[in-house]
């Protein structure tokens, strides 16, 4: 059957499941998928489940993006170096989960160097909260003493972590959190946008059409 587009302009009122499918996604700028819309806890999961997600800067209409290829952790296959294998056996850093998501989403939204800005908004700190009230948004902390010195962020949805930001305050703490994530029990994470950074932990770019699949397996109904 032949897919239809949808708009690209997502209005309030519009219904959660008003994106158009993924595959009419721009290839310039890659995979913007729609404008508009909001935040509210509908829209954000259905958008997940399909492998879409928000990524704007302050003063922008919200914007939907699905790049292709795609960057994703099989967490299984998580390379862990030898100065971090080190790092894990001399538990440096005590870990917990969800003891304090709306901090952890605050440290990832701070300035960072040679970075104007942030695109975890006030107006996405919200949602994002409120998706973690709801049971979806889940963080993993690390913490040295009683500082937190960092963690991560994301939805969960089934066997597929959907990865949002990190941060870290020492040398080591966002990665050591990243493989406490992969020891949770899921089949996938999603890491959105391929990069140096995640590409040394095992991360890899597979096509759209095969990210979505995955999606279609994994995610809960």
């Amino acid at each position: 059957m032949q897919r239809m587009q949808k708009s690209r302009f997502l209005f309030e009122h519009s219904p959660p499941e008003a994106f158009p499918d993924p595959v009419y996604a721009l290839t310039d700028p890659n995979g913007l998928v729609a404008v508009g819309g909001d935040l509210q806890p509908d829209r954000l999961l259905f958008a997940y489940r399909n492998g879409i997600f928000p990524w704007y800067s302050e003063g922008q209409p919200i914007l939907w993006w699905s790049p292709d290829p795609r960057a994703i952790l099989f967490p299984q296959e998580i390379k862990i170096s030898r100065s971090l294998r080190k790092v894990l056996r001399q538990r440096r850093f005590h870990v917990t989960h969800n003891r304090c998501f709306s901090r952890v989403i605050q440290s990832c939204a701070a300035p960072r160097a040679n970075q104007q800005g942030t695109w975890i908004t006030e107006e996405m700190q919200k949602a994002y909260i409120r998706l973690h009230e709801l049971g979806y948004a889940h963080s993993v902390e690390c913490w040295r003493g009683e500082e937190l010195v960092g963690g991560l962020y994301g939805i969960a949805l089934g066997k597929v972590f959907f990865g949002e930001s990190m941060f870290s305050r020492a040398s080591d703490a966002s990665k050591v959190a990243l493989i406490e994530l992969c020891r949770q029990g899921y089949q996938l994470i999603d890491c959105q946008i391929p990069n140096d950074h995640l590409a040394g932990l095992g991360a890899i770019s597979i096509p759209r059409n095969r990210f979505c699949a995955l999606l279609s397996a994994l995610c809960e109904p």
